[in-house]
């Protein structure tokens, strides 16, 4: 075996669209923990790469925690909460999963979470404390030590649905307490007495839902945080009362609540009262977040800092006055312009110098605190993705960048980085060319700088790279801007917007910028300034975060193509840019039919009907003779290009081949289909979890359809096969290599050559691990293009890259030990390596 196989190099994703589905470990240096649809990603903020990923839950993960340790150093253990009704606990060791406990017996999805360490009354041993609240209106506890997991109790709240719980210790006892807040606007408070948790008091005060609460201890007190869709923040204040009796004086004070308890035999008494109301935000406020504790040059330090973000699009810093003590706004902080509807979740990190906010459509921001001045704020980098379903991806000509396209309305760019001054490459989102308003399904690229896309629209959509792109992404990735646009070409937008109730992104051009310095009534005096133009241009040497992806990154619309009469769902281009390929989604024969449209004119050229059913996919062949369709009619389909002599006719494509009920090998949709690099075979992928070569295409009779019979073995993977993908380069065995993409998000690399008792002729080379695979069905495979230089000179090829998407939000881009690929199978390190 020669060094590590198989790789994640990087990852693109982001967090779920629901309430607490962040988490940043305490202390220097912690991983960010968030759910991506069904895994836990690790995420390392200082490296801006992703450790790790976790999959266990079988639905949406919707909440998770780190669990603090008692001496506030990083925590190695977290729990899960997931739509498949499931707690997870999982424990940590060098950034893999060491051991997973599955906590089972809610009825509905799991919505919050929480857990604490806790020394056990009985033997001193420490032990875990888990509490979840669920959609069934229950909130259930479990106690871990060690191996075993106790159930302890399920809190039955009726026609109410607890939306989130928190857990701490009474000051100076070894009781546990518990923070429950409903949707009838009360915080309910447990308190733990002979194992079981028993209710003592119903905090009222807010008049909506309680979004958030939260515990902190203070000294020899207990500050608990609440927050609520009312648009305020509550603190109360959690006290032991002492035993002496005292005179009451006539001082005016605040109604407290007060609860007795048992602690070791002894009778306590406590008290809780509400210490202030917050005002600041003006719509809900979704979460809270206390400041831990954290320990900076050997000393434990223990700040009062609170944080808030809330549907206003804001996030609210909020501390005492050291003077007189009033609670103020310290900073504030958050999205500007842009399609957004908010924050749901925030969350200190690094010892409080950076705090990061999670938006209602998933993305994060992050901000960190300047070193010169600790009350600025500025934006810094984090890692993004699609918060939906990615249905495709491919490599720009020069393999230098991907777009990717998903169900979350959105096109995306990611293109590589290096920090000045280090050493280590990492990918980012350095471009959102198209945001939609309908779901996206492909992409195809025309050229470096253009693509087509389709959507559950009738119209294919064909976009070109602005100026302000093409610069910006040629200082970030370090490219020469000399082959790549002309200064002086007036005819370049500078970048692009959408007007108000529009799809189609419109062209901005220098003269349509504004001004860098104006006045008020200069603007109003100038009737040719359009004010549905917000884009401005930016110089950017780093990655640009979320706030300028949102509204300066869009690429100028230039042609729309109509002629499909349902929604589009595949395009392909061929290698010479000169054709276009594209298909609708089809319940009959004439909708199904495949249209050429030519680059040049943007004009249809031919309409090819064969299949009765959607066309999945399609794939001209390298050499550009013949196109390949797959379909949902378990069939495919070859038609070979017809060269005209006449430079008035563009070229066209005859049925060459194809299968019908009795020849096709598959009985179920064919997914996917690649070809061979030298264009003599091609490959299909199925629902029948079956694998097959067919070929060779070498005929010449141009306009005589042919029979082309399987020539492999059925390969039957055991999962439906949704993504093909042939590397263009062969095995240092002269074999072909084929990246297999699964329904269950495994990911295959077969080696297949031809041999003449179709016996052995498969060689599963390796597959990814749990860690490496997507947690969904897998939507595309696309290996790193290689230009001509690069295939000369293939034998001293060391790393082939791949890049794969799926229905679990996430991009992954590969890279694969090209010595390794021998004719032995090479099993995946454990580690991820």
């Amino acid at each position: 075996m020669v060094g590590p196989v198989l790789e994640v190099s990087h990852v693109f994703c982001c967090p779920n669209q629901v309430r607490g589905a962040l988490s940043w470990n305490t202390g220097y240096g912690g991983l960010l923990a968030f759910g991506t649809s069904c895994s836990v990603v690790l995420y390392d903020p200082q490296q801006k790469v992703v450790i790790n990923n976790l999959n266990g839950h079988t639905g949406r993960v919707n909440c998770l925690q780190w669990i603090r340790r008692l001496d506030c150093s990083p925590s190695s253990e977290l729990v899960s909460g997931g739509s498949d009704n499931r707690v997870i606990h999982w424990e940590i060791e060098n950034n893999q999963v060491l051991k997973t406990v599955r906590l089972q017996g809610h009825e509905g999805p799991v919505y919050a979470v929480h857990a604490i360490y806790q020394s056990d009354p009985s033997d001193g041993v420490i032990r875990t404390l888990i509490a979840s609240a669920a959609s069934d209106s229950t909130v259930r506890l479990w106690s871990k030590k060690g191996l075993e997991v106790k159930y302890l109790q399920t809190l039955n709240f009726g026609e109410g649905c607890v939306l989130t719980v928190c857990l701490s210790v009474l000051p100076d006892t070894n009781v546990p307490i518990l923070a429950c807040g409903d949707d009838d606007s009360k915080i309910h408070l447990f308190i733990q007495q002979d194992d079981q948790f028993q209710k003592v008091l119903s905090l009222c005060g807010h008049e909506d839902w309680i979004r958030g609460v939260d515990w902190t201890t203070i000294g020899s007190d207990l500050l608990l945080a609440s927050c609520s869709q009312d648009s305020l923040i509550r603190i109360w204040r959690l006290y032991m009362k002492p035993t002496s009796l005292e005179t009451e004086d006539d001082s005016i004070k605040l109604k407290e609540n007060t609860f007795t308890l048992q602690d070791e035999g002894i009778s306590i008494t406590a008290a809780i009262m509400l210490e202030t109301v917050l005002s600041g935000h003006d719509n809900w406020v979704n979460s809270i977040h206390w400041l831990p504790p954290f320990y900076e040059d050997g000393v434990l330090q223990q700040q009062v800092k609170l944080l808030s973000v809330s549907m206003d699009k804001s996030m609210i810093l909020w501390a005492p006055d050291e003077e007189s003590g009033i609670w103020l706004e310290q900073v504030r902080v958050g999205e500007v312009g842009g399609n957004t509807m908010g924050f749901y979740g925030c969350q200190f990190g690094e010892n409080g110098t950076m705090i990061i906010a999670q938006a209602v459509h998933g993305a994060m921001h992050l901000w960190k605190q300047k070193a010169t001045n600790r009350r600025q704020w500025i934006p810094d980098l984090v890692i993004s993705g699609h918060f939906d379903g990615v249905q495709d991806l491919i490599w720009d000509p020069e393999g230098e960048f991907i777009i990717t396209t998903s169900t979350d309305q959105t096109t995306r760019l990611f293109a590589p980085w290096k920090k000045k001054g280090q050493s280590l490459v990492t990918w980012h989102e350095i471009a959102r060319p198209q945001i939609h308003g309908y779901d996206l399904k492909c992409l195809a690229m025309i050229d470096r700088f253009q693509f087509v896309s389709g959507a559950d629209e009738k119209v294919l959509r064909v976009f070109a790279a602005p100026r302000n792109f093409v610069e910006n992404f040629c200082s970030i990735s370090g490219q020469s801007l000399d082959h790549l646009l002309y200064d002086d070409d007036p005819d370049f937008p500078e970048g692009a917007t959408v007007p108000a109730l529009g799809l189609s992104n419109k062209a901005v051009y220098p003269g349509d910028l504004l001004p860098q310095v104006y006045e008020d009534n200069a603007l109003s005096n100038n009737p040719a300034f359009d004010y549905d133009i917000i884009f401005q241009p930016a110089v950017l040497s780093v990655p640009p975060t979320e706030d300028h992806l949102l509204q300066n990154t869009l690429w100028p619309e230039v042609q729309k193509l109509y002629g499909h009469g349902h929604e589009i769902f595949c395009v392909t281009c061929n290698n010479s840019k000169t054709l276009l390929a594209s298909a609708c989604k089809a319940a009959q024969k004439e909708h199904a039919a495949i249209i050429l449209w030519s680059t040049m004119s943007w004009k249809q050229v031919q309409s090819l009907v064969f299949h009765t059913l959607t066309v999945t996919q399609m794939a001209f062949s390298p050499d550009d003779k013949f196109l390949l369709a797959v379909s949902r009619d378990r069939t495919w389909s070859l038609w070979k290009r017809q060269d005209v002599t006449s430079p008035e006719f563009d070229p066209f494509f005859s049925l060459f081949a194809f299968t019908n009920k009795i020849t096709s090998v598959h009985s179920r949709i064919i997914w996917s289909c690649d070809w061979s690099p030298d264009s003599k075979y091609f490959f299909t992928g199925s629902r029948d979890k079956k694998v097959v070569v067919w070929g060779e295409c070498n005929s010449n009779d141009d306009l005589v359809e042919h029979t082309i019979g399987p020539c492999s073995s059925v390969l039957d993977v055991g999962s439906s096969v949704t993504a093909v993908s042939v590397c263009p380069l062969l095995s240092p065995a002269q074999r072909y290599v084929i990246a297999l993409g699964l329904e269950s998000g495994k990911i295959c690399l077969y080696s297949w050559k031809k041999t003449s008792q179709e016996v052995n002729d498969w060689t599963l080379c390796i597959e990814t691990n749990p860690s490496q695979s997507h947690a969904l069905g897998i939507r595309r495979i696309s290996w790193k293009n290689c230009n001509r230089n690069t295939r000369r000179r293939q034998q001293g090829i060391e790393w082939l890259h791949f890049a794969s998407c799926g229905e679990d939000h996430t991009v992954k881009i590969y890279r694969v030990n090209r010595c390794a690929l021998t004719d032995s199978p090479q099993p995946a390190s454990p580690d991820g390596s």
